[in-house]
């Protein structure tokens, strides 16, 4: 039910936009509508062109800079901390055997 709801309304805005485009293309002489897309495509093209080179370009720039590797710390033990019950004192063994 909710489905069709959805998809009703998302065909009534694609209508009402194509409806709307059609309209504001249809004023305009064929040579000027040329005109506009080459405009477009160019442009659209061209950021496309920079926005990819531009990153290919940055990909390996201030890696080093960015990346800071330290080294592993060891934690400090103490005689308290250990798992191995049977070398806890207040478990009846001494640690000194």
């Amino acid at each position: 039910m909710e489905t069709r709801k959805k998809k009703g309304c998302i065909e009534r805005v694609q209508d009402w936009t194509d409806e709307r485009l059609r309209r504001m293309c249809g004023r305009i002489t064929p040579g000027k509508r040329l005109a506009v897309i080459l405009v477009m495509f160019f442009l659209f093209g061209g950021l496309s062109v920079y926005i990819t080179v531009s990153s290919i370009y940055n990909i390996g720039k201030r890696d080093g800079q960015r990346l800071q590797i330290e080294h592993i710390r060891q934690y400090p033990l103490h005689g308290s901390d250990s798992i191995n019950l049977s070398n806890r004192p207040e478990y009846g063994r001494n640690t000194e055997e």
